[in-house]
């Protein structure tokens, strides 16, 4: 059985939607997923396979302001995936949403595309907020960007950011973290993935940051322990960081617990997949699970 990869034009709108509209953008997007990487022969597939739920519901839930026709409109929220590798994700997502067309998913890695192994602003992808990867170095932009908004220019845009666990294991990450509490920073959403793998182990065994609630209470967060697969709860988890920056309350945590490879019943929940993409006869398996 041959590989034949093709990407649907399917857009996806910002608004309110149901559980059973959810589905259908989720397994759009770990098809995306598995599609570029197999392509691109290189890759991390974990990571963007387990935080689509919560990516999926940030962006097509109506819970962030942007408009793909107008990506640096003034009053957009702004999002950062301070894990870049996890990028194919993001680009699914900007995709799915329409700022760039679907078909650029297959460029994935390749030689002078814009999507290549961690997001940059180098090669002016739309949608992208800042250059990130460098683990710990994207949360503390995203606090520089929320204070900006909050304490300086005093307006109402959002900022969200993605992390994985093992990224606290990074110093710059903590800092970020007194920053944000100490200045209450009502406008940021920090979002755990917390799937406890890294790339050589898990990370209770590797450099444990456990435990996370307690921490980040420490450090003046609201904090939200959910299931990072479970719709309904992530979207409760993104309607009490609303209440929490409509009340000018604190900066809050979504602490996501989720599986890496969720979805692919011989990746999930396998550290191993951390840092490698499928081969051909894999992501025929992958794609024939993810109908």
């Amino acid at each position: 059985m041959s590989l034949e990869i093709n990407f649907s034009d399917k857009v996806f709108e910002n608004r309110k939607r149901n559980n059973s509209e959810y589905e259908e953008i989720t397994l759009t997007i770990r098809r995306d997923i598995i599609k570029s990487l197999v392509l691109a022969k290189s890759g991390h597939s974990g990571g963007p396979l387990g935080i689509t739920e919560v990516i999926s519901v940030l962006f097509f839930g109506g819970y962030m302001k942007y408009n793909p026709s107008n990506p640096n409109m003034p009053n957009r929220d702004r999002f950062v995936l301070s894990a870049g590798h996890m990028a194919p994700v993001q680009y699914s997502v900007l995709a799915r949403a329409g700022f760039f067309p679907t078909e650029e998913l297959k460029t994935l890695r390749k030689y002078n595309s814009r999507l290549q192994g961690h997001p940059g602003l180098d090669m002016h992808l739309p949608g992208i907020e800042t250059s990130s990867g460098s683990l710990g170095q994207g949360v503390s932009i995203a606090v520089g960007m929320a204070m900006s908004d909050f304490i300086i220019d005093k307006n109402e845009r959002k900022v969200f950011c993605i992390t994985g666990d093992g990224e606290l294991q990074e110093g710059a990450s903590w800092e970020a973290a007194m920053a944000a509490g100490s200045h209450k920073l009502s406008n940021f959403c920090w979002i755990v993935d917390n799937n406890d793998c890294q790339i050589d182990g898990r990370v209770k065994d590797i450099l444990s940051v456990y435990p996370l609630k307690e921490k980040f209470e420490s450090f003046n967060f609201n904090v939200i322990e959910i299931d990072g697969h479970d719709i309904d709860q992530i979207q409760a988890a993104f309607d009490k960081f609303n209440e929490n920056h409509k009340n000018n309350d604190l900066p809050t945590c979504i602490i996501a617990k989720t599986y890496m490879g969720q979805g692919v019943s011989f990746m999930k929940d396998q550290y191993n997949w951390h840092g490698n993409p499928p081969n051909e006869e894999q992501a025929i398996t992958a794609l024939s699970e993810l109908k």
